[in-house]
């Protein structure tokens, strides 16, 4: 069947030799008995001049001239030779074949993003801050993510979902320039909580790759429920668990609401973070500078990347109904020639 026009054989491109060059043909072989076709004819001339009846005419010598009309007589031949020429070419299948554009989609994760703000957040260590330094990296990675649904959970001494799991981005963006210490009010650092709201967000989730991205630069100390505990009840719903502890240990410079900068001790429960990320399947990572805060969202980047599936389609045309037309066409012309003048009683 015609995909185009259906007057689409009427063009002479068919019989051209670029044309012909530039199918792929599925039966070949036929092709090969095009050279016989010139040989068909010759045979039945041997056969017609061997077994031809003879009607023996006196005419004289002067009268046999030869005439251009006489040429005429081929014609029929010339086209019941196209007729099997085109027959042939049908039998032999030519194809066209051409690849189409791959069809691409991918099976995104869901990340969640858990982010301490709690007061000691506002340490210089990193620069800005601590907070500041995160919200930065943080906003990078998302740049980087495809079809991946993300929310965030910040906490201190309590926690709550900022943004629920999303792909849209800009979105997600907005947020993330709104985080602010003063968001909440209650102090101290609730780990256990803020694991507990992020899992909330996502166990009814059907996606396979559930990732949680925990930041705190403390120990758990607020909040109604154990770390580990919730470590446990994130893992019973398939999400994975990478821990990220923010800060230098000792001395480490510190603004007051004054404005003045003193110096104070740091402090992180790197154990119980170690033991977050081992229960979950995840990684436990410490990030002193921004450099190395970078790295680690990076490399979490890298080990949690969407699953792109590419379908490739190839689409093949046949165009042996061009070719089957054209000798149907050639084989209704030859029938109309043997009732005229052309064919000659005594060869038919």
């Amino acid at each position: 069947m015609l995909n185009k026009s259906s007057f689409e054989w009427l063009d002479f491109k068919w019989f051209t030799l670029e044309t012909l060059q530039s199918f792929d043909w599925l039966s070949p072989f036929w092709l090969y008995a095009l050279i016989g076709v010139p040989f068909l004819f010759l045979l039945k001339w041997l056969i017609f001049v061997r077994f031809r009846q003879k009607l023996e005419v006196a005419f004289p010598d002067k009268s046999l001239k030869s005439d251009f009309w006489t040429l005429l007589r081929h014609v029929p031949k010339v086209f019941f030779s196209l007729f099997l020429i085109f027959i042939l070419l049908a039998l032999a299948r030519p194809q066209k074949t051409s690849e189409q554009p791959p069809e691409r989609y991918t099976e995104g994760i869901e990340i969640m993003i858990v982010m301490d703000i709690s007061e000691s957040m506002q340490i210089e260590d990193l620069k800005p801050n601590r907070l500041e330094a995160a919200k930065t990296v943080a906003n990078n990675f998302i740049k980087g993510r495809l079809q991946d649904r993300i929310g965030i959970v910040v906490f201190a001494g309590d926690a709550f979902s900022l943004a629920p799991l999303t792909t849209d981005y800009e979105l997600l963006y907005g947020y993330l320039d709104e985080i602010d210490f003063r968001m909440i009010q209650k102090g101290g650092t609730a780990i256990g909580s803020a694991i507990g709201v992020g899992t909330n967000r996502m166990r009814e989730s059907k996606t396979k790759s559930k990732v949680m991205i925990l930041l705190t630069d403390g120990e758990s100390n607020a909040g109604s429920l154990d770390p580990i505990t919730a470590t446990k009840l994130a893992y019973s719903y398939g999400v994975k668990i990478y821990t990220i502890g923010v800060g230098k240990e000792g001395k480490v410079p510190y603004r007051n609401r004054f404005g003045q900068v003193q110096y104070i001790d740091n402090a992180l429960d790197e154990t119980v973070m170690k033991q977050i990320a081992q229960f979950s399947l995840g990684k436990y990572f410490r990030a002193t500078d921004n450099k190395s805060l970078e790295d680690i969202f990076s490399t979490i980047d890298k080990l949690e990347r969407s699953e792109i599936k590419e379908n490739k389609f190839t689409l093949t045309r046949d165009y042996y109904e061009i070719y089957l037309t054209w000798a149907f066409v050639f084989l209704m012309i030859w029938l109309a020639l043997k009732n005229t003048f052309l064919i000659s009683a005594l060869e038919d």
